[in-house]
């Protein structure tokens, strides 16, 4: 038989769904796993979608999503002072079907794309699936997990065409500064980039200040491809809603590809979606007092752990914890973790090789587990300094 793809062999598994299906084999497993909210999504999102099933609105939508939808994700960039009209806005299957529409539009075979290390794995999957060239980018715990601009610089060659952001990040909980935002907008324009930003966490911030778009500086709209969804914001991670903003012409050649892989979203689903952004943001808040009260729960908690220490997350719902002083490899202390304490966290290694000594912990669970996780993860702590 003829061998697979290339792609295919060169697309990298996830380390995330390694250790979901690792904690699926075991019993009284406390997980800081998956980056999924625990909440249900709110009563009036889904009483939308039944209704919108009810009316027989089951059939197929326009490519880019129907124009009610896309009406209501413009008029919330309006509130935030970004100018987007419904024909710069498309809806996709999840917030990673943009990504990868993106991808298909703006890069050849060969063309450099730059991204964190450690950052959110599956940017990694989409790049190589494309045939394009991955670069990563170390950011480091003393920067905040953000990129150094000199870093930056260094790493762009004349095969550069895109750059990836992350802000809110997975799976550090960085944010980048406006002076950050304001440096690389400078050198995008000043190498003559594309930027890919990714806002998915963008409502899911700890210091109270509105978040800041790099698509907001002179210059960079035009430059500039905005990924955001419903999944993290509204726990609406099952329903799959994703959409991007950027310049028309991007987004019509985005249509084309979408009829090609999902050929539309679902209408009903399409939605809740109208009802989450029009309807009180009241859910929205309750959700982040309970993740602002887990946040300082299980940074506190870790740092009272012998040889662990984790920085404060300026935003998203995870914990990148400093392992080093364990002596234990990122994979090794991950999988020991889960099989001895029946805790699953990820290893940071699962991020890039940048996440070589550190773990990460999503705090997108009850107070109950989190304590009952952090006994869990000082015993094994103190147990392997023990031998």
């Amino acid at each position: 038989m003829p061998s697979i793809s290339q792609r295919s062999n060169h697309t990298p598994k996830s380390a995330i769904r390694e250790i979901f299906a690792m904690q699926a084999e075991l019993d009284n497993v406390i997980s800081f796993a998956l980056g999924e909210p625990d909440f249900t999504t709110p009563d009036h999102i889904i009483e939308a979608v039944i209704a919108s099933f009810k009316r027989g609105e089951t059939h197929y939508t326009p490519n880019r999503g129907i124009p009610v939808l896309r009406e209501a994700i413009a008029k919330s960039y309006q509130s935030r002072g970004l100018h987007y009209n419904p024909n710069e806005i498309i809806v996709s299957a999840g917030a990673i079907g943009s990504v990868l529409l993106a991808a298909f539009v703006l890069l050849d075979v060969g063309d450099e794309v730059i991204l964190a290390d450690p950052g959110y794995a599956n940017y990694m999957g989409v790049i190589k699936q494309v045939n394009a060239v991955p670069v990563p980018v170390q950011v480091y715990e003393e920067n905040g997990f953000m990129y150094d601009i000199h870093d930056l610089r260094a790493a762009i060659t004349d095969k550069t065409k895109l750059l990836l952001l992350n802000s809110p990040s997975n799976p550090t909980g960085g944010v980048a500064s406006a002076e950050n935002l304001k440096q690389i907008s400078d050198l995008v324009i000043e190498n003559d980039l594309y930027i890919m930003t990714d806002e998915i966490y963008r409502e899911i911030l700890w210091d109270d200040e509105a978040h800041t778009s790099i698509a907001s500086f002179p210059g960079m709209k035009e430059r500039t491809i905005i990924i955001d969804g419903f999944s993290k914001t509204y726990a609406m991670t099952g329903f799959r809603l994703g959409y991007a903003a950027a310049p028309e012409m991007i987004i019509d050649a985005m249509a084309k590809h979408l009829e090609n892989v999902v050929s539309s979203v679902n209408e009903g689903i399409q939605w809740g979606g109208v009802a989450a952004l029009s309807g009180s943001q009241e859910c929205v808040e309750l959700m982040k007092q309970h993740y602002r009260r887990r946040k300082e729960i299980i940074v506190n908690g870790l740092n009272l752990i012998p040889g662990i220490s984790c920085i404060e997350p300026k935003g998203a719902f995870y914990a990148f914890a400093n392992i080093r002083e364990t002596g234990l490899s990122s994979r090794d202390f991950a999988i020991r973790l889960l099989k001895e304490k029946r805790v699953a966290l990820v290893p940071g290694t699962g991020f890039g090789a940048g996440g070589e000594g550190f773990v990460r912990l999503s705090y997108a669970t009850s107070e109950e587990n989190i304590k009952e996780g952090l006994k869990r993860i000082g015993e094994f702590v103190d147990s392997i300094s023990k031998k």
